[in-house]
């Protein structure tokens, strides 16, 4: 089994590089889907993690009561207020088409909601995301729709689900996966089986990664803090789809150079979500050291990009560019 830094040694080749020969959107173009009339907050955590992290853009699409809010919170946020109560899937369909070129992945569920519009957008978003071969983070009332039709997500291995631990029960249940005829540590691994071999987040004292492979699942046990304030999984979610993002980066990036070396996509999912579970729980750590039962998940936003210095270092640009001209 790989240790803890073996895997973030295979992290840090995801992200990409600083430097000047990167026009605005190679490090990362993310879609959240999500924002209703009762949630602007969980939209906005999601994306604005993913700046954070470094992502050049980021995009919310979502319901028009829920933009103009999300609007109001950030200027650096594309919003796009399209997801109206009368939205047919035709509508739906035409505006996601218009979306997806632009965007490497989508984080779907954040501030999502239940009501059949909102879980109608979720449902084409996926369909058109597997389509076209796209990258997704389903989390939030995002898994309620997977819970409610697992065929929505089954067999797609670009996909990357986030649960907790009533999402991750639902889940098992939706597949006929009882409490009682599965091993704990082993539940998520066949969850991630049953579902077809996408990647399973299961969020928990130690979060457990897995598609469901031979192959042991990744467990990460970084310390994180003891104040589970609402909204630190929306975080995770735009995190684990910030390394999804620059996932897709390094496959357009590395390919035609690596080849057989090129560390395949459903290695990237892995690497993704457990990259993204170490920074948001660095995160989580560091807030809670400075802020403690104060502490809110919109304290977490400024020590976002702080974990991630932590977690993986960065060479500053002007260091950067002194190696590559030796």
């Amino acid at each position: 089994m790989s240790s803890h830094a073996e895997i973030l040694a295979e992290c840090r080749k995801l992200i990409p590089p600083l430097s000047q020969e990167l026009h605005k959107g190679q490090a990362g173009r993310i879609g959240v889907v999500g924002g209703s009339a009762d949630y602007a907050g969980a939209p906005f955590f999601a994306s604005m993690s993913t700046l954070r992290l470094g992502a050049d853009l980021a995009h919310v699409i979502c319901e028009p009561s829920a933009g103009n809010v999300i609007k109001t919170y950030s200027p650096d946020l594309i919003v796009h207020t399209d997801l109206h109560p009368d939205s047919t899937e035709s509508t739906l369909t035409k505006l996601f088409e218009s979306l997806l070129p632009r965007l490497h992945v989508l984080v779907i569920g954040p501030g999502l909601g239940r009501s059949e519009n909102m879980q109608l957008a979720a449902r084409v978003a996926i369909r058109l995301a597997r389509e076209k071969d796209v990258y997704v983070v389903i989390d939030a009332d995002g898994l309620w729709l997977v819970q409610s039709d697992p065929e929505v997500v089954k067999g797609y291995k670009k996909a990357v689900l986030t649960p907790n631990v009533v999402e991750f029960k639902r889940l098992c249940d939706a597949v006929n996966l009882k409490d009682d005829s599965t091993d704990p540590s082993k539940r998520a691994s066949h969850l991630a089986e049953a579902l077809g071999g996408v990647t399973i987040l299961e969020k928990g004292a130690s979060d457990r990664i897995t598609n469901g492979t031979s192959s042991p699942p990744l467990v990460n046990e970084v310390e994180g803090s003891a104040r589970r304030c609402g909204g630190q999984g929306d975080v995770l979610s735009g995190a684990v789809g910030t390394f999804l993002a620059w996932g897709k980066s390094y496959e357009e990036r590395e390919g035609k150079e690596k080849g057989s070396d090129l560390i395949p996509s459903d290695r990237i999912t892995l690497l993704a979500a457990y990259a993204g579970s170490t920074v948001t729980r660095t995160a989580s750590k560091i807030t809670f050291r400075r802020m403690k039962r104060a502490m809110q998940t919109g304290d977490m936003l400024n020590d976002v990009g702080t974990a991630f210095e932590e977690v993986f270092g960065d060479a500053s640009w002007a260091e950067q560019k002194i190696k590559s001209q030796l």
